[in-house]
């Protein structure tokens, strides 16, 4: 009866067409996740069967599950703040529609190994807001994914598949549904600049030595991983400066010179003032430019490039 309704689905969605959601190599998969809908009322294994059946190569297949799972699990912001791991098993996370980022990484873990991909959970570290620079937790606040494709060491990749799937406001209340594309196999040095692994042989590529210098650098955001952002500066995310002093930012790009424009907004919520842009310069694969902070006070400051969120430093300005 499964593998029928399997079938069933695959000759649906053929007849019908698959709507355009995605430009980018893994179209195909994409599309085949949306259009498949939520299927409620199956199990995982159901579920993982169903999503892969169009797919012969474990790439394809992976990225239909981490699709389908961004889509369809939100991020259960109550349990995150609370640190509640409970309901995180993948057929719990199947039934409730939300968990942490364990479940989630819990519940892609389990599609992977039904369709015979190598793959595990990382737990680890993560930055949700600016007030977290150089704030260490007490505890493990993140769990996200590493799958093996072959067998050289070069063959472990990243997914994240919950920030994929959204993001929780700054003060982790509200959840708003945003699926991307850019936590799967991404740019490995951009995302240990926004992880840490508790097992740092998970650390793939460069990466923190440790915690205190990973809680040191600035939130990274979705668009640093669009754009390649690498070798932020300053490299500590607190800046304390004055009023009447010049501060130099620089970062690398993959395409350095099809950035058009940049700007900083300082603040959030109520207090948010309106983005400001700035002249930037480029040497070879850098951006630099400079800004004052002419406001008195401690407050967060969010780098926008061609309209796209890429990292945040807090700033400490006095006279």
């Amino acid at each position: 009866m499964r593998y029928f309704f399997i079938l069933s689905i695959s000759i649906l969605l053929v007849n019908k067409g698959i709507s355009q959601v995605s430009d980018s190599k893994y179209q195909k998969a994409d599309n085949f996740a949306i259009e498949i809908g939520p299927l409620e009322k199956f199990n995982v294994a159901t579920i993982a069967d169903t999503i892969t059946t169009p797919f012969t190569d474990k790439e394809n297949k992976a990225r239909a599950i981490y699709s389908w799972i961004a889509n369809n699990i939100e991020l259960d912001a109550k349990a995150i703040r609370s640190g509640d791991n409970k309901s995180t098993e993948p057929e719990t996370v199947i039934k409730l529609r939300k968990s942490t980022p364990l479940g989630f990484a819990m519940l892609f873990q389990e599609m992977c190994s039904l369709e015979d991909i190598r793959c595990l959970v990382v737990d680890g570290y993560t930055k949700y807001n600016a007030e977290q620079i150089n704030e260490i937790p007490d505890v493990l606040n993140y769990s996200w994914n590493v799958i093996q494709l072959g067998t050289s060491p070069n063959a472990w990749y990243y997914v994240d598949a919950a920030k994929a799937s959204g993001y929780l406001d700054a003060k982790q209340t509200r959840f708003t549904r945003k699926f991307s594309g850019e936590y799967f196999f991404p740019n490995k040095t951009v995302f240990n600049i926004d992880h840490f692994p508790d097992n740092q042989a998970w650390l793939l590529g460069e990466g923190s030595k440790n915690n205190k210098d990973f809680f040191s650098l600035p939130l990274i955001h979705e668009g640093a991983y669009h754009l390649g952002v690498t070798k932020p500066n300053p490299a500590n995310g607190f800046i304390k400066t004055k009023t009447t002093v010049s501060n130099l930012f620089s970062f690398k790009a993959y395409d350095v010179q099809s950035i058009n424009n940049i700007s900083i907004v300082i603040g959030e919520g109520a207090k948010q003032q309106k983005p400001e842009r700035v002249n930037f310069t480029t040497r070879g694969n850098e951006i630099f430019f400079s800004y004052m902070f002419k406001k008195e006070d401690t407050y967060p400051v969010r780098i926008i490039v061609d309209g796209k969120d890429v990292m945040t430093y807090m700033v400490e300005s006095s006279e």
